[in-house]
């Protein structure tokens, strides 16, 4: 028998002990052993938390009990669940956790301190999806070129509404917050952080790249407007959040920002909540993983089968590799990052303006690919809606803070970026 200890028994926490129960029988077949939760911890022993089993308040009984062999971390947060997870590993306890935030800041030094102890993650990145294993185990003959990934379900269900219903950002923000997507405060799904910390995890796998959130390009969804949405639809464009991992030369571009890309593309086809993540290997070409990224049971199927692999005895590497590959890539600078570019910025309606733009840009060795025009409610004034060939972020960057100085151009430009 193998007994664990789940620290948060909210919504993930609590369809782990269930599933545990209801699918028992399947679970010690596949597993070789039987698994109980010997203890779970919550903050409010008042409250009902849908299970049967055994309750604390204190972290520390699952952490002092000898008897518990695998420590489930579903606590959400960083300081507190580092030092828990942290004193685990010294005991010598197996850790899972879905926690993406803990990792995304601590995962180089959670490896170095587990060693040989199993640490599993699975849950972390992309809910049900088995995108972690498919790293770590189905892709390790590859060199991993890119990962593009759409991993955060608020956003995406949002631009879903947006594109489909023609819906406005502040109407589908709503929406989302009412039906339970998205949080009282969603800064952390709309602005990109949620899928930032994901984003890093699989870079690690795939790259060594210890870089933290702060480190990389992230960008939201809050500037979004149906100009931009109608604009993409003409062009054959959609718009979606996602986190790319590029490898380029000896560097590796990470970056999440909304996104351009073609409306017959695979990743443009997910809709709703759903998450997707496409990995492209120099010998497996491009493989797709598709599922829920969200939602009490489809994690909890992502920490059992991990509870069920340290059963059986995987040792896989936290990391997925055992020496060789950290310090191999460097994170690619800001600035350096090379795309395609989408431009939307208000102007004066007379002739020489357009002239005036496609100078300016020519300063800085930037090429306009298609363009097209909107009329505004002003009618001195229209929407001018271009795409740009490759360039670089220095370039498009410096060039749009001269093109805000041009008299003829009014309030805020708006910058999407292309792949192609």
């Amino acid at each position: 028998m193998v007994k664990i200890g789940i620290l948060g028994v909210g919504t993930v926490g609590a369809s782990v002990a269930n599933i545990l129960s209801s699918n028992a029988d399947i679970i010690e077949a596949r597993a070789g052993k039987k698994i109980v939760v010997e203890l779970g911890v919550v903050r409010d022993l008042n409250r009902d938390r849908g299970v049967n089993i055994k309750l604390s308040s204190n972290p520390m009984d699952i952490i002092n009990d000898e008897t518990i062999d695998i420590v489930v971390e579903l606590m959400g947060g960083v300081d507190e669940p580092f030092k828990l997870v942290k004193e685990a590993l010294r005991r010598g306890k197996a850790v899972v956790t879905a926690n993406k935030a803990l990792l995304a800041y601590h995962r180089y030094e959670l490896q170095e301190l587990a060693g040989d102890i199993p640490f599993m993650y699975e849950a972390s990145t992309a809910g049900g999806i088995p995108i972690i294993g498919a790293l770590k185990n189905g892709l390790t003959a590859n060199h991993i070129e890119s990962i593009q990934g759409i991993m955060n379900g608020t956003t995406n269900y949002m631009l879903t509404k947006m594109i489909k219903e023609g819906a406005n950002y502040d109407e589908v923000l709503k929406e989302a917050q009412r039906l339970g997507y998205a949080e009282a405060d969603p800064t952390f799904d709309v602005g990109g952080f949620d899928a930032s910390h994901k984003l890093l995890i699989l870079a690690s796998l795939a790259y060594g790249i210890d870089a933290k959130p702060e480190d990389i390009l992230i960008e939201g969804i809050e500037n979004i407007t149906q100009v931009d949405v109608e604009f993409a639809k003409s062009f054959g464009y959609e718009i979606k959040l996602l986190g790319i991992a590029k490898k380029v030369d000896e560097g590796v571009e990470l970056r999440v920002h909304p996104t351009m890309i073609d409306s017959n593309s695979m990743l443009a086809k997910v809709d709703g909540v759903m998450n997707a993540v496409s990995v492209v290997g120099d010998k497996v070409g491009e493989t797709m993983y598709y599922g829920a990224g969200a939602g009490g049971d489809a994690t909890a199927s992502a920490v059992i089968a991990d509870i069920i692999d340290i059963v059986r005895g995987n040792t896989t590497p936290m990391l997925g590799y055992k020496r060789g590959l950290e310090g191999k890539f460097e994170l690619l600078p800001e600035e350096d990052i090379i795309t395609n570019y989408y431009l939307r910025m208000e102007v004066d309606d007379k002739s020489g303006v357009l002239a005036k733009i496609t100078t300016k840009l020519g300063e800085f060795d930037i090429s306009i690919e298609s363009m097209l025009q909107k009329s505004h409610r002003n009618a001195s004034h229209v929407k001018l809606l271009f795409t740009t060939h490759k360039c670089t972020e220095a370039k498009i960057q410096e060039a749009m803070l001269e093109l805000r100085r041009l008299d003829c151009v009014h309030g805020n430009i708006t910058m999407i970026r292309i792949e192609k």
